[in-house]
């Protein structure tokens, strides 16, 4: 594997108070106004798309840059810390006036996580912090969470598309992934669905999760969904053929090429376009235009060895699934590879500890290693 790879976008630091107990039903069984929580020691790691997934590809062997824009504080040191460990900090654009992004994450367990979350410098991250010289040889260019970067969203999503648009000038592989909406933010007011109709055609691998796409294109579902699932994750009540498929139609209707929505912990769902547009995928990557080329299917997601929290793993598996891809693996062993390192994630607080490499996980499925029926 020598082609070279750009992960992109957000970028922050994610402290993760660690809950002990039971599983719970409903948040308020834990945190109530006035409650003392005791927790024990938070988990501090790198987070964001360009961590979860840039550092994931470094893991299972690609040779990957990532570029985020951080501030010139604790935070941000923090962040070049951990990259310095796996000698990828060279592509950070720090900032002498901005500060450095960071999350808190809830992972109560039972209940879906909670973000709270300041967006730093991640707000200001443009096409033109990427220097021509560093895309020099690329193949793929992967960008992450521009719903949670106001420069990405802003006028329509003109810079977005701008980069997606660059990016194929380059003859350069496309993917991009998204982030959940805070319906209080300004992100939550942009017409998302104009803006994904803007960029898909210049996207060759979109890889959202089915709450990111419905909130874009089907606000009004995407509520009675909310209702639905009363404080639960969204997931569990949902229907692949009645609340997913007519997300991927209007993606397909938009020009996408290979569409993977990730459905929490049912699996994956995905679907790919004929085989003259496969045909315009760029960066010379390996694919075999009649092994990816109009497809469609459900991944169920593989039973973990255990569950601690769910951070990173829908990161973490898209990373699986570019790897292996750019390594010539079929569409149907990519995704089986990519839910395989979502089941991996999930036995560990963080987004990394858990990952296996795609020839352990290769062996493990081969052994027979099953698989959610729900």
């Amino acid at each position: 594997m020598n082609r070279k790879v750009i992960v992109a976008g957000h970028i922050c630091l994610d402290i993760t108070p660690v809950f002990s107990g039971k599983k719970v039903t409903h948040l308020e069984e834990i945190l109530t106004p006035g409650k003392l929580v005791q927790v024990e020691n938070a988990d501090v790691h790198t987070g964001g798309a360009v961590a979860n997934t840039g550092l994931a590809m470094k893991i299972l062997g690609a040779d990957v840059t990532l570029m985020g824009k951080i501030g010139k504080d604790a935070f941000g040191e923090m962040i070049l810390n951990i990259l310095k460990d796996y000698h990828v900090e060279s592509g950070m654009i720090i900032s002498d006036e901005l500060s450095t992004s960071y999350s808190v994450v809830l992972a109560v367990p039972g209940i879906d996580r909670i973000f709270l979350h300041n967006p730093g410098a991640n707000h200001l991250f443009k096409s033109s912090d990427i220097p021509e010289s560093a895309l020099k040889n690329v193949s793929l260019f992967h960008f992450g969470y521009p719903p949670l970067m106001k420069s990405m969203y802003e006028n329509d999503g003109m810079e977005l598309v701008l980069l997606m648009k660059r990016m194929k000038g380059k003859n350069i592989s496309t993917s991009m992934d998204m982030a959940a909406v805070d319906a209080e933010s300004e992100a939550s007011k942009v017409d998302w669905k104009a803006i994904l109709e803007r960029v898909i055609p210049y996207v060759d691998f979109f890889v959202p999760s089915v709450e990111e796409l419905c909130f874009m294109l089907d606000p009004e579902r995407f509520k009675q969904w909310n209702e639905q699932a009363n404080g639960s994750d969204i997931t569990d009540i949902l229907d692949i053929e009645n609340d997913v498929k007519p997300l991927a139609d209007q993606c397909m209707e938009m020009g996408a090429k290979v569409l993977l929505i990730k459905c929490g912990a049912k699996g994956m769902y995905y679907r790919t376009a004929e085989s003259a547009k496969i045909n315009l995928i760029g960066g010379n990557l390996p694919l075999k235009i009649e092994e990816w080329a109009d497809k469609e299917g459900f991944e169920k997601s593989f039973i973990p060895e255990k569950i601690v929290s769910g951070t990173g793993a829908g990161d973490t598996s898209i990373a699986a699934f570019l790897t292996a891809l750019i390594d010539g693996s079929s569409l149907e062993e990519a995704i089986s590879l990519a839910a395989a390192t979502g089941a991996s994630c999930v036995a560990a607080y963080d987004a990394l500890s858990g990952l296996k490499s795609l020839d352990a996980l290769r062996n493990k499925i081969k052994q027979g290693w099953k698989k959610n029926e729900d």
